[in-house]
């Protein structure tokens, strides 16, 4: 009687238990990010536009039912946007601001890059800044100096032809961290105004005597790894010794300058982290798993995408803001 007893109570807590662990198999698998589905509004930085397009798409395939929608616009717009909750989250290609902070700006650093000073690939003086590169103080009274400059006056050469500079006219991280790198502020700088990223860099390449600076990505053809067509790029002078360095010199390739910013040779402003941004920290689940996803399995894709990684010991500190 008592096995009978003992078997029928085995019997019913294998049964309870077998309940108990199919309910939370369902908790589990509705509490998965399998399960997510809803969307995303994301506008901001041209700088950082490709990279969050790229990480979007690949986020996508492991949940087909999240809908991320990604603007560019500049750094500025995205602030604006974010914190007047028009957005979930911001692209900022540029330091946060103290009263952004006190607006409620949360953010999170995802990748870094840079903004380099770029030329027509068929500029008359463009041998010879290859084999000397330019100075800060050259980029200054191009970008500063209100009196008209030749290529061939800041070069020693025949040249008559003018500087033709082109900035940007929108509120963009890229124009905030060129005139930092020049000592001034984006309203400073001196040039024909263009609006985005890529305006700027067609700008550069339809005039023979245009200059401008372009985030690396729109420099660089990530396909090829090399330049685009029509550009090129001007070679900082680090030392100012009028002589480009073997070691100044690292702009052959997409993959030659992400080491250059990666290892710190290249000067920082105008390399930079890249920010994604929200009002408050998020609680959204969607945003919340989408910038964990960045931060770990998302940072894959930043080498193919034209970036440069955060250091370990920086995503780890990024990941704890979450």
């Amino acid at each position: 009687m008592k096995n009978k007893t003992f078997q029928l109570l085995l019997a019913v807590f294998f049964m309870i238990s077998a309940t108990s662990c199919n309910q939370n198999q369902n908790v589990n698998k509705e509490n998965s990010t399998e399960k997510l589905s809803g969307s995303i509004s994301v506008s901001g930085a041209f700088a950082l536009y490709p990279m969050v397009v790229m990480w979007a798409q690949e986020f996508q395939k492991i949940h087909p039912e999240v809908q991320i929608n990604v603007s560019a616009g500049g750094a500025g717009k995205g602030m604006t946007d974010v914190l007047q909750n028009m957005v979930e989250l911001a692209m900022v290609s540029r330091e946060i601001k103290d009263e952004e902070i006190q607006q409620g700006a949360w953010f999170v650093a995802v990748t870094k890059d840079a903004v380099l000073p770029t030329i027509n690939a068929s500029n008359p003086v463009l041998s010879g800044i290859q084999k000397k590169g330019i100075t800060k103080n050259t980029l200054t009274s191009i970008y500063l100096d209100k009196n008209p400059q030749s290529w061939g006056k800041l070069f020693g050469t025949n040249s008559n032809s003018k500087v033709n500079a082109f900035t940007r006219s929108d509120a963009c991280g890229a124009a905030e961290m060129w005139a930092k790198y020049l000592g001034k502020k984006q309203e400073d700088l001196l040039g024909t105004g263009v609006f985005g990223d890529p305006g700027i860099a067609d700008a550069v390449k339809n005039d023979v005597n245009g200059i401008g600076y372009n985030n690396v990505i729109f420099a660089y053809d990530i396909k090829t790894r090399k330049l685009y067509p029509g550009l090129a790029i001007l070679p900082l002078d680090l030392n100012e010794n009028g002589i480009l360095e073997p070691e100044e010199n690292f702009y052959a390739s997409l993959d030659s300058v992400m080491s250059a910013i990666q290892s710190g040779k290249y000067p920082s402003p105008p390399a930079r982290d890249l920010f994604l941004v929200s009002k408050g920290k998020p609680t959204n689940p969607i945003v919340n798993e989408f910038i964990k996803w960045i931060l770990t399995d998302g940072q894959t894709f930043v080498d193919l995408g034209g970036y440069v990684k955060l250091t370990d010991d920086k995503l780890k500190t990024e990941l704890s803001k979450l």
